[in-house]
């Protein structure tokens, strides 16, 4: 079914739901303000050929179609992205320039490109999530894919049905891209070397959750214009978070200076060994931090108490309002979510100016916009 537009555009209704985009009626010369762009030789009084016309112009809303988006040239040869310990301080940085053309999008009026279409991808969550699934479904939406969305209670899983068999299937039914999440660690690892589809790990465990660490670095160098030589102060638990592990990869091969900050059974000495410094004191390593990346309890993962009760550790390691002022004015603080409000922050230091919590959240649907385009293998 069609329908007319103010710009005589004609809408197939079930192909623009998935690709977005719209055919030119033959009648759309006639419409009052139009401009021909295609004549770009043409005179000016041609070109803006009515007052309507000059006044569409003037507001910078001319352009039929958007600017194309300009990626980087480097080329991208892993079909999966499993962690960040395996890729290279280039690897890194050619995602987040991905991400810069990709941010664009988010800015158009019709917030669609057709890198994907056709393609068609799983998101398989066997533990909880919201921004994590939330930001790799709309992502995979804005680049034109199909999405499927799927969880351990609603999969064969339930029934007894090993993952590897579970992908298969999937694989069977021309899926190109699974999106994994998993409480075992390695499982994205088992996968990416059994299947010819992408991988995409969106957290294994306490192992690497790469994606929240390149949105975390992602926002780092777009608010302090770099990363290296940066102080990044990442506190809490630490032992059990695969989002601390990411991060430390990344923030070490990109040259910053990272500092763990919990109780000493939280944060183990053992951590030393991958190029960072650990503290058992917040109220030292405040100060001088550019960056106070704050971690909550993973309770799901601990199999016992670790320190006395929350009261106790919010004494002692929450970024309460008054230690807040220990703060550097333009440090930024951090949190991957689920924020646990009074326990690891503050209400009012979550909500505060020097806070960059939500836009961890926007920056992350670019990120992962650039993991699916270049796992998806349209760059190679």
């Amino acid at each position: 079914m069609t329908s007319l537009t103010r710009c005589g555009y004609r809408k197939n209704e079930s192909a623009r739901e998935h690709s977005g985009e719209r055919a030119r009626l033959a009648c759309w010369r006639s419409w009052p303000g139009f401009v021909d762009f295609r004549k770009q030789n043409a005179p000016a009084s041609k070109k803006l050929h009515d007052h309507s016309a000059q006044k569409f112009a003037k507001a910078g809303r001319f352009r039929q179609q958007a600017r194309p988006v300009r990626y980087p040239t480097m080329n991208w040869n892993r079909k999966d992205l499993l962690g960040l310990r395996e890729l290279s301080a280039d690897e890194i940085n050619f995602i987040l320039e991905t991400a810069d053309a990709f941010k664009q999008v988010g800015t158009r009026e019709i917030k669609k490109v057709p890198a994907l279409r056709g393609k068609t991808l799983v998101n398989f969550f066997v533990e909880p999530s919201t921004r994590t699934r939330t930001s790799f479904e709309l992502a995979a939406f804005r680049l034109s894919a199909d999405v499927i969305n799927l969880s351990a209670s609603t999969s064969s899983l339930a029934k007894g049905e090993t993952l590897k068999d579970t992908a298969r299937n999937l694989e069977a039914l021309h899926a190109d891209i699974l999106v994994l999440r998993h409480s075992s660690a390695g499982a994205p690892q088992f996968l990416g070397q059994r299947l010819k589809a992408s991988v995409i790990n969106a957290g294994d465990g306490a192992h690497e959750h790469p994606t929240q660490a390149l949105l975390d670095l992602y926002t780092i160098r777009e608010k302090r214009g770099k990363i290296a030589g940066l102080h990044v102060a990442i506190v809490g638990d630490i032992l059990f978070s695969r989002v601390a592990r990411s991060n430390i990869f990344g923030l070490v091969k990109l040259g910053a200076r990272v500092t763990l900050v919990g109780p000493i059974t939280l944060v183990p000495r053992e951590f030393e060994k991958l190029g960072v410094a650990v503290s058992h004191k917040i109220d030292n390593v405040l100060p001088e931090a550019d960056v106070v990346n704050l971690l909550r309890i993973q309770h799901e993962r601990q199999r016992k108490e670790y320190f006395p009760g929350l009261s106790e550790y919010t004494a002692l390691f929450g970024l309460t309002k008054e230690r807040a002022k220990l703060l550097k004015p333009d440090c930024l603080i951090m949190h991957p979510g689920p924020i646990n409000r009074g326990v690891e922050i503050d209400s009012e230091v979550a909500d505060g100016a020097q806070s960059v919590i939500l836009d961890q959240v926007t920056n992350g649907l670019a990120v992962r916009m650039a993991v699916l385009y270049l796992c998806g293998g349209i760059s190679t």
